[in-house]
């Protein structure tokens, strides 16, 4: 069985910065959304942030991140950078995803237990993305 192709772009490894740019604007803003009780934004902003990582951590090792229509991919091309703890990562930022219908397009509002834990775990691949971009 073949592995699955994930649909890329080439992108310039100095576009990074831009990627951890957005992550970072996105982080500090869900840090202050769930300190304000807004649980709804901060599910949302903590979406944003990991994909955004994940597109800064795949450009700056690779040079490439993913634009396939499943979010799925990128988890699959973050799981397979040769960079120490990447696998482990790539499952953190799986749990988010695995969530964007529910944070995007679904009726029911975010609970704050819900909302405290992807946050918590949005947070652990932000610092570990930012942790590696920071070592070139």
């Amino acid at each position: 069985m073949t592995p699955k192709k994930i649909k890329i772009k080439q992108e310039d490894r100095s576009a990074a910065s831009d990627y951890l740019k957005k992550a970072t604007d996105n982080y500090e803003q869900m840090l202050l959304a769930i300190q304000k009780n807004n649980f709804n934004a901060s599910a949302t902003l903590a979406l944003q942030c990991v994909i955004s990582s994940a597109d800064a951590i795949c450009v700056f090792e690779k040079g490439i991140r993913s634009i396939s229509q499943d979010h799925f991919d990128v988890c699959d091309l973050v799981g397979s950078l040769p960079i120490k703890d990447a696998k482990e990562k790539s499952n953190l930022l799986r749990k988010i995803v695995a969530k964007k219908n529910l944070i995007q397009y679904e009726r029911r509002n975010f609970y704050q237990k819900e909302a405290s834990e992807i946050v918590k775990i949005a947070t652990r691949f932000y610092q570990w993305v930012n942790e590696q971009c920071s070592k070139a």
